[in-house]
């Protein structure tokens, strides 16, 4: 799994070379200390997942990820927002540029290696904790969007349960858990609610959630 690390301190991205350096299964392609090198060695080098810091020079972490990843790029990159800042704009915004995910810095590099492994397979939101804190705040803030269908006519009973406990930041397991269903039949449904809804992702399907009136704050 080839990795491209985007920050703009060196001590940073001298320590997640040698992380990932002495993990099996992973290699650097390289490394970008702004937002504008970022984009360019991430469409260049094409890896597998970007490490994207948020507070960069020239061009930020949340622009450079819109770029690489954002909802009108044809050929979408893997981009895993790494940053000191827990603040909920931060995380909304990187969500929205199309991150995969989101993780502090202050993460053991145990966890690191986790996110990784998790947002490379597509498989759930990094942080749970963090995307539940945070689609709670902004889910006051979010009103329906006259443009998105309502999701009760498109989507199956049991495919709208999974949906919101998606909005939640559940991730797989936690759904099958919460549902008694394996963790197979949710991955199907989750494939199925991404389709019918025309959503890339898990992210773009908590937004959905939230815009279409299908979750509010709390729910």
């Amino acid at each position: 799994m080839r990795i491209l690390v985007c920050d703009d301190q060196p001590l940073i991205r001298t320590a997640y070379t040698t992380i990932f350096g002495v993990q099996p299964g992973f290699a650097v392609a390289g490394a970008a200390a702004d937002g504008e090198q970022a984009v360019r060695l991430a469409r260049e080098l094409r890896p597998d997942v970007v490490l994207m810091d948020i507070r960069m020079p020239v061009l930020d972490g949340i622009e450079a990820t819109r770029r690489l990843a954002g909802p009108e790029v044809a050929d979408p990159l893997t981009v895993l927002v790494v940053t000191t800042f827990n603040l909920d704009e931060y995380v909304y915004r990187a969500l929205r540029a199309g991150a995969a995910g989101f993780l502090l810095k202050d993460a053991q590099p145990a966890e690191l290696v986790a996110a990784v492994r998790t947002v490379a397979a597509g498989d759930a939101l990094v942080a749970p904790a963090v995307t539940r804190r945070l689609i709670g705040h902004f889910g006051e803030r979010l009103r329906p969007s006259p443009g998105v269908d309502g999701p009760a006519a498109l989507l199956a009973p049991r495919e709208m349960e999974v949906l919101k406990l998606i909005a939640r930041g559940m991730s797989n397991a936690e759904i099958a858990a919460e549902l008694t269903l394996s963790q197979e039949t949710v991955k199907t449904y989750v494939s199925r609610i991404l389709t019918k809804l025309d959503l890339r992702d898990r992210v773009h399907a908590v937004v959905y959630a939230f815009q279409s009136g299908l979750v509010r704050s709390g729910a």
